[in-house]
């Protein structure tokens, strides 16, 4: 048997797992019957030990073998987005307006697999924790396992994490030194002013006109404040990104559906 026939075996399963997770898509802190469907594969895997509802509805499986002391972790997130699935798929998503747009039903199957294999071979010297994170888009959900004692509980020497990455080909494993992805800060600004008619615009002070050189102004970070660390031969561009998402405006008046306000707002948000 070759070394990689199991997995060549198990992959039909990983997909139905991938298409089962991808078709029932849960958010953030709410990923409750992805968690138990998690819990219950690692069960049936005969795993030493299962751990639910660490940092919210976050799992950790303990595989051990030998007599090894060294551990590791590997980690995979739970969560799903914000978003209306339009596919056509026969596993689309059956939860409206929420669609795993980010691949983390990829990421949860695919670690089930190793899981699955490990569980198996237990070819290793040591413990190896499976984590499967809740609420990574945006929430912290990482931020509240580590709260929640999970170093302290499942102590590592490193722990080990994939992305998928459409526009790589197919069968490519990429990695570099320092940062290998962007990390998310999350802000919003709001631009105050007086209000006045869009036909004498002088008689007040324009906020979405301030919104708008802000979003412009605001790429300048990137490409002229953002130093590349010495170890990177990349331009600065490849060590940052700024992004404004959505900006607003308003002045609670309403204008008759399909018609713009002739009015120049009092607040816009950034």
């Amino acid at each position: 048997m070759l070394h990689n026939d199991p997995i060549a075996a198990l992959t039909p399963e990983v997909i139905a797992w991938r298409h089962h997770i991808h078709c029932n898509p849960e958010l953030g802190f709410d990923e409750n019957e992805t968690a138990r469907f998690i819990a219950e594969k690692l069960r049936a895997f005969g795993f030493d030990e299962v751990h639910e509802g660490i940092g919210g509805t976050g799992v950790v499986g303990v595989l051990r073998s030998g007599t090894g002391t060294r551990a590791i972790g590997l980690r995979a997130e739970l969560d799903a987005l914000p978003i209306v699935e339009r596919t056509g798929l026969p596993y689309a998503s059956r939860n409206e307006g929420v669609m795993h747009a980010c691949g983390h039903d990829g990421h949860t199957a695919m670690l089930l697999g190793a899981a699955s294999l490990l569980s198996q071979s237990r070819a290793f010297d040591g413990t190896v924790y499976f984590v499967f994170q809740p609420a990574e888009e945006n929430e912290g959900g990482s931020l509240r396992m580590i709260e929640d004692g999970l170093f302290e509980r499942f102590p590592v020497e490193a722990i080990y994490a994939v992305h998928n990455w459409p526009g790589l080909e197919q069968g490519t494993i990429a990695a570099r030194a320092g940062a290998q992805m962007a990390a998310v800060d999350n802000f919003e600004l709001t631009f105050e002013g007086f209000g006045a008619h869009a036909a004498m615009p002088q008689l007040g002070d324009d906020p979405v006109l301030a919104a708008g050189a802000f979003v412009q102004a605001v790429q300048r970070i990137v490409s002229r404040s953002v130093d590349k660390p010495r170890w990177s031969s990349a331009s600065p561009r490849s060590t940052a990104a700024m992004s404004a998402t959505s900006c607003r405006a308003g002045c609670g008046c309403k204008a008759p559906a399909g018609f713009s306000s002739p009015v120049i707002p009092i607040i816009a948000r950034s």
